[in-house]
């Protein structure tokens, strides 16, 4: 059976719902023709909307969705990174003009041969498909496939926002009533990010900080992380136990992420006189994980969890470690036999009645 990569799976559960939007539309948009027409005649350059045919544009739309779905979801962003919003409407507009045309220049011959049920050398087929250009259908088609293409724009533009994980948990309902769950938890923070910010300056700071986020995400995505939030330079990462543990996918996430910046270090160099490295701490607990909000609504976690989190990760610079994991988590990873040499002893936590007992990671996989 075929495995897929984290980011394959990823890209897919993203551009499947372009399909999905499309071939809802369609499947609308031919009801409502069915309705419309009745027993009645076709208007000039249409096609009778048969049940086969209903079919068939139902598997053309979800094709046609797809398309745009790998273009937005694949190419997009990473053309229009820098373009302003004025160029990037034009040129979707543009692209999407054509794939309109393509997409009617293929699909219409074969509807209009199976309503005919004839072949594609039929004259009567192609007549039909001259008369349609410019006729009332095809200007219904111009309609109904605008529409799908907004809504499933629209899509795009709040799952990109929201992020695409807490939008179908907002679609499923799955935190519509608060559950209590174990999960992990990564804070991870940019080193020299204040002094770094004051050499910078606001606006080239916040160029540095775009392209940090966009270099580390595939990290995240290929180890099953979630992002909860970006606070400033901060990162906070979150998995469900059991899919965090599973691989050491959130220790290898980590180191994941340190490569993925190495690999890029003269770039960030050049551009701007700093490679960024970061620091973090690892811990696992309950949390109640809910939407919350009268205005905003969001998909939040509450728990000592996180606090104990942050606070593990800001003890990085007094311990001299760029990874601190928690005792709890280096159980259940069952990785404390082979750490024995990164134990670091029992810490108080500010604000903490308990210590907690860390393990300082600086390499990566450990060896006995």
């Amino acid at each position: 059976m075929l495995k897929l990569s984290p980011k394959t799976r990823w890209n897919l559960s993203r551009i499947l719902p372009f399909g999905v939007i499309w071939a809802v539309m369609g499947a609308v948009f031919m009801l409502s023709d069915v309705l419309a027409i009745g027993g009645g005649e076709v208007p000039e350059g249409g096609i009778y909307p048969t049940f086969q045919l209903f079919i068939f544009a139902i598997f053309a739309t979800f094709v046609g969705g797809i398309v745009v779905g790998i273009f937005e979801v694949i190419y997009g962003n990473r053309l229009f990174q820098k373009a302003s919003l004025l160029m990037t409407i034009l040129f979707k507009f543009l692209l999407y003009l054509v794939f309109f045309f393509v997409l009617v220049a293929v699909v219409y011959p074969i509807a209009a041969r199976i309503e005919s049920k004839s072949s594609f050398s039929d004259p009567a087929v192609w007549r039909k498909f001259n008369v349609f250009w410019g006729s009332l259908a095809f200007w219904s088609t111009v309609l109904q496939i605008g529409f799908s293409l907004l809504l499933s724009l629209i899509y795009a533009a709040i799952s990109e926002n929201l992020g695409h994980s807490v939008l179908k948990n907002f679609f499923t309902g799955k935190y519509h009533t608060p559950k209590e769950e174990e999960r992990i938890f990564m804070f991870l923070d940019m080193k020299s990010s204040t002094t770094l910010a004051e050499t910078l300056g606001h606006v080239r700071y916040f160029e540095l900080l775009e392209q940090y986020y966009n270099d580390l995400a595939d990290a995240i995505i290929q180890n099953w992380g979630d992002v909860y939030q970006y606070v400033g330079d901060e990162i906070v990462i979150t998995w469900p136990k059991k899919r965090g543990i599973v691989n050491n996918n959130c220790i290898d996430c980590f180191y994941d992420m340190k490569r993925a910046l190495q690999v890029k270090k003269d770039r960030y160099m050049k551009a701007y006189g700093y490679a960024p490295g970061f620091k973090a701490g690892l811990h696992m607990g309950t949390v109640t994980t809910g939407e919350v909000g009268a205005l905003k609504k969001e998909i939040v976690y509450t728990g000592d969890v996180l606090n104990t989190t942050a606070r593990i990760q800001s003890l990085c610079n007094e311990t001299g470690k760029e990874l601190l994991v928690s005792d709890v988590l280096m159980e259940a990873l069952g990785l404390k036999e082979l750490a024995k040499e990164a134990y670091l002893g029992y810490f108080d936590l500010k604000g903490k009645n308990i210590d907690i007992a860390l393990y300082g990671l600086n390499s990566w996989p450990l060896t006995s």
